[in-house]
């Protein structure tokens, strides 16, 4: 029986579309899935289109670091076109973002394609889609709006298919052997610095979510699709997702996905082409391209196609048939136009779920109250702000409710807070982010369990059943420094990232910069260790104060200056306990013996956080270093293939001063070494009960739950008299993204650690991978010689937004050992 879909129509119809738009074939001049399109080509089709088509409006919202454009089009009928400002604002109004009242009339759907850059079957489908709709779907674009971002990551995608056409065989080669279906590191999948987009929608560190996060929260689609691939052997995936999901989901957002779900069967079924629904691909981790919209109020929805950087133009799978890029484009085109078909046919349904989303604050907590250092709390101010989130900043005060700090009911008492309340229209998506434990169905999750903002940022934090009523705190003006050309030096203080950042430019503008190892007072002030101390002694330039003060005064940094170098306690400036901060020369292992993701982070923290030079060296390289140009190495974490003779260099290295740090999974270059004190602690081999060994099949993952932590939040004891530890106290809640565990230093210096009784406070983690934590490390400090090895169990750089780990980094690569002083 003749089988029609989408996709025959689009081929066959092809002769009779408008004269002045040209098909996405006639445009590039090869049959779209024949060929994988630059980015600029796609670009340049997208332009086309809407220069000779009044449906289309094409518009940049920004750039990528390597300079290329993120764009998005419009897509709906002329008349809508001319009207599409106040379709936008009365949506906004719908949902209480904007003021006002409205009716609005139109369905609003998003398109996402190419988040991962080697899954790029999706920015093909996405020039098709947008040919159909302007075509023969135009009676959809009466009542619909489609947004279509055709590559969110341009990038990645170009680095993917610069590499495949550059390689590919002529015909292309099936073989799954080929060079062509062998990415080399570090893929194409994540951006420039190597980030995965698609983990962060939530905590926008990259410049690419930054941009499209402002033109997002300008329009809230009814639905948004995020395009993928997975798996060369998998059938097609598309909801309704997998368990678990968050509980604020609410039934229509389920129900909405099944039936679309439903529309899309359809077609695949027409076509034989198989799929599969609610597995996997679960709706928790807030920070994906479909739960970050869900959780506001969105129909938000992955779709997997199999194929992936793996795949290229065609690949035998392993049942013998060939999956080519044409099945890709065709399954994602499909589906993209059912989508749009499914909401043009429910406009209305979709307006009033969606008000209803907003409008309902049925929550748990309705006010969350944090306090603590003024920087972190501006830095979490910055990122609600790049959600649109309101907040205020509360003075004087008291609020009841669950304690972070005890996880019990307590209350919490202020001079100056920040509250953030859930009656606001994006209280849902406050809720998920601030909660102290999201509810979980299952543990077998996609990605990480916990990720609680107060948490994430150091502070204290409230979360009240109530709304608090709150006075807002007065504002005060940031103080200005001036020149004491009198004093003997200046002291500032040291317990954020925005210190960390204005030691790194005074660094860079050659000031010389100490810090106090103790606690000290001085001219009747007190100053706790790790304060930065700037003497004139130290600085004899004529124009030492004034570039002090200008750099101060533009990281908005106060800095008291004292007449004398004498303490009346503690340390005076010439104690060998005030030592010099290095200008470090820091080194980074790069390559494919590391963690394409683990690199890009830290590479990211240099170039764009700390604002710090780094020098990045190929692992395979490290033969031929000469280790004595840096004062640093860091090692990503990653799987290292490092010979006894590159150990024995890096050895005698540290000894005479050098310093490494160590992250996650490179704690094995070193663990169990001869030489080095760390050691792992062994997964306990006890032998399986009668029961245990009986498990049915069906069962079993249910059982490996046992082992598993699956980014969890656990509360760690710090010594914070510790270099390492300055700026922090006596706890710290980290991010623990697996059960490996290793052995409390018996010589070094155990800085932050598990005790006996590891305590989650946050996330899953299973009663046996508990137990394997008991006394372990989390963060060490190894003295070898005149050197240190750091070791750093949980990466605090992971993903960039664990914001209150990241001074540890830097306390490890400036305060931990300054014996060596390089000018």
């Amino acid at each position: 029986m003749q089988k029609f879909t989408f996709f025959v129509a689009f081929i066959f119809s092809s002769l009779c579309f408008a004269q002045d738009v040209k098909s996405p074939e006639e445009f590039l001049g090869y049959t779209v899935g024949t060929q994988f399109s630059r980015h600029a080509d796609v670009v340049a089709y997208f332009e086309h289109v809407a220069q000779n088509s009044d449906w289309v409006t094409y518009k940049e919202y920004g750039r990528t670091n390597e300079r290329r454009p993120l764009t998005y089009a419009i897509v709906t009928s002329p008349q809508n076109q001319a009207n599409i400002e106040s379709i936008r604002t009365d949506h906004l109004k719908n949902t209480g973002i904007q003021e006002g009242t409205a009716n609005p009339d139109k369905a609003i759907v998003w398109l996402s394609y190419n988040v991962h850059g080697n899954e790029a079957s999706s920015t093909e489908a996405s020039m098709l889609t947008l040919y159909e709709l302007i075509t023969e779907k135009k009676d959809w674009l009466e009542n619909t709006v489609v947004i279509i971002d055709p590559c969110i990551n341009p990038d990645g995608r170009d680095r993917y298919a610069n590499w495949y056409n550059k390689v590919k065989a002529t015909p292309y080669d099936t073989n799954p052997n080929a060079a062509e279906h062998n990415e080399p590191w570090p893929g194409g999948r994540a951006n420039h610095y190597l980030f995965d987009l698609n983990r962060d929608w939530a905590w926008a560190t990259q410049k690419e979510t930054q941009q499209r996060l402002k033109v997002y929260n300008r329009w809230m689609p009814h639905i948004h699709v995020d395009f993928h691939e997975q798996g060369i052997n998998s059938p097609y995936y598309f909801a309704p997702a997998a368990k678990p999901y968050h509980e604020i989901i609410t039934p229509f957002q389920f129900e909405f996905q099944q039936e679309i779900g439903t529309n899309h069967a359809k077609y695949f079924d027409q076509n034989g082409w198989l799929f599969f629904t609610r597995e996997v691909f679960d709706l928790l981790y807030p920070s994906y391209g479909d739960t970050y919209p869900t959780y506001t109020g969105t129909i938000g929805m992955t779709y997997e196609q199999a194929g992936g950087g793996r795949a290229g133009l065609g690949i035998k799978k392993a049942d013998g048939t060939v999956l080519t890029l044409v099945d890709r484009v065709a399954h994602h085109f499909t589906t993209g136009i059912s989508t749009v078909e499914m909401a043009t046919n429910n406009v209305d349904r979709l307006n009033t779920e969606f008000k209803k989303y907003y409008s309902n604050p049925d929550v748990t907590y309705k006010t969350f109250t944090l306090t603590g250092e003024q920087d972190h709390l501006n830095a979490l101010a910055s990122l609600l702000d790049v959600h649109e989130i309101e907040y205020q900043l509360s003075g004087n005060g008291t609020s009841s409710g669950y304690a972070y700090d005890t996880q019990e009911n307590g209350s919490l008492s202020y001079e100056q807070a920040l509250s953030v309340s859930t009656d606001q229209p994006k209280g849902k998506l406050v809720h998920v982010l601030f909660e102290p434990e999201a509810a979980l169905s299952t543990p077998l999750t996609y990605d990480i369990t916990a990720w609680s903002l107060p948490y994430a940022y150091g502070l204290n934090a409230v979360a009240s059943t109530k709304a608090v009523n709150t006075q807002e705190a007065v504002t005060k003006t940031p103080k200005r420094n001036t020149i004491s050309k009198t004093a003997a030096g200046y002291i500032s203080k040291w317990n954020s990232m925005t210190d960390a950042r204005f030691l790194s430019a005074l660094l860079q503008a050659k000031i010389k910069v100490r810090f106090s190892e103790k606690p000290f007072t001085n001219s009747g002030v007190a100053y706790p260790s790790g304060s930065l101390i700037v003497t004139r002694s130290d600085n004899p330039n004529a124009d030492f104060d004034t570039k002090l003060i200008e750099i101060a005064n533009e990281f908005d940094r106060t800095l008291t200056a004292v007449p004398t170098s004498f303490a009346s306690a503690g340390p005076d400036f010439g104690s060998s306990s005030v030592k010099l901060i290095n200008k470090a020369k820091i080194g980074l292992l790069t390559g494919e013996q590391t963690s394409s993701l683990s690199y890009g982070a830290t590479w990211h923290f240099f170039e764009q956080q700390l604002e710090y030079p780094v020098t990045s060296i190929n692992v395979d390289d490290l033969g031929r270093v000469n280790f004595s140009d840096y004062d640093v190495l860091v090692f990503p974490s990653g799987r290292y293939r490092i010979d006894n003779n590159v150990l024995d260099q890096l050895k005698s290295w540290v000894r005479s001063g050098g310093n490494i740090i160590a992250l996650d999974n490179a704690l094995n270059v070193f663990a169990d070494k001869e030489g080095f004190q760390l050691k792992r602690i062994p997964s306990e081999q006890n032998e399986d009960s009668l029961a245990d060994k009986i498990i049915p099949y069906a069962d079993r993952e249910q059982q490996i739950a046992k082992n598993l932590i699956s980014g969890s939040i656990f509360k760690t004891n710090v010594d914070a008299t510790h270099p390492l530890a300055f700026g922090y106290d006596d706890t710290y809640y980290s991010l623990k993204i697996g059960s490996d565990a290793y052995a409390l230093l018996d010589r070094g210096y155990n800085v932050a650690y598990l005790d006996e009784t590891p305590q989650r406070v946050s996330g899953f983690a299973g009663a046996d991978a508990l137990k394997h934590l008991s006394n372990s490390l989390v963060f060490g400090v190894e003295p070898m010689g005149r050197g240190t090895i750091t070791y750093m169990v949980d990466d605090p750089l992971f993903r960039a937004f664990w914001e209150n780990g990241k001074l540890f980094f830097v306390n490890a690569l400036f305060l931990n050992n300054p014996n060596t002083y390089r000018d």
